[in-house]
């Protein structure tokens, strides 16, 4: 299978079931908000350390989780109700990345969250794709995570918890707001064994696609504030 080298002038993606059975397909181009969305809209996301090329990606099969399905468990609502947390949208998204940005991973493997993808993941915000969901405790955002919005598909780029189970009570709000956001499918991009014990869910990329096709022909580019 060839590698395909994307130009900086030129958005082009090839097609993405060419991707390499890990669901690598190309490398190069820019992170340009033009060229992210381009990306989405084909099912294309970027995936790579800091320093080293962009690397794109269209993996198979695909993780979702379908609103209705998430799993929320006795302990996790009990944090929302007990604790006080303040659960907001679009309120704070600069924040909102850094904090992912800065997060310890289990892994401890540094952020892959470099000044060029908060550069352009602002401006996607600004333009009204990018979302952010906070949790707030005593007025201090705690946990939360943020993505973008292609059609009824919201693709999940990151998300974090300075306190137990607040990236989990922003993905629960997220689901329970689907409707009033016009979502039907949150992507998880790659296969990870906690969303998948949060009630997620693999497809075949050649459903996703379909599915991501279709919600675009229906409902085009959905361009709005979740800010309440």
């Amino acid at each position: 299978m060839p590698i395909f080298q994307l130009p900086k002038n030129d958005i082009y993606f090839p097609d993405p079931n060419l991707a390499e059975n890990d669901g690598f397909l190309a490398v190069g181009g820019d992170l340009s908000p033009i060229r992210l969305l381009n990306a989405y809209a084909n099912g294309i996301f970027h995936w790579f350390n800091p320093n080293d090329e962009i690397l794109w990606w269209s993996t198979n099969p695909r993780l979702v989780l379908y609103p209705n399905d998430f799993i929320a468990r006795k302990s996790l609502m009990q944090s929302i109700k007990n604790k006080g947390f303040i659960v907001k949208f679009d309120n704070d998204f600069e924040t909102t990345i850094n904090n992912c940005a800065t997060a310890r991973r289990k892994e401890n493997l540094g952020t892959w969250i470099s000044n060029e993808i908060k550069t352009s993941y602002l401006k996607l915000f600004e333009m009204g794709f990018a979302h952010s969901v906070e949790v707030y405790k005593d007025n201090i955002q705690v946990g939360g995570l943020y993505g973008v919005q292609i059609g009824t598909v919201f693709s999940g780029e990151s998300m974090y918890s300075n306190i137990r189970d607040t990236s989990k009570i922003a993905l629960y709000n997220l689901c329970q707001n689907a409707n009033k956001f016009n979502i039907e499918i949150i992507d998880s991009q790659t296969v990870t064994k906690h969303m998948i014990t949060l009630g997620a869910k693999k497809i075949t990329r050649q459903e996703f696609l379909n599915f991501l096709r279709n919600s675009l022909e229906n409902n085009g580019f959905i361009v709005k504030s979740w800010k309440q």
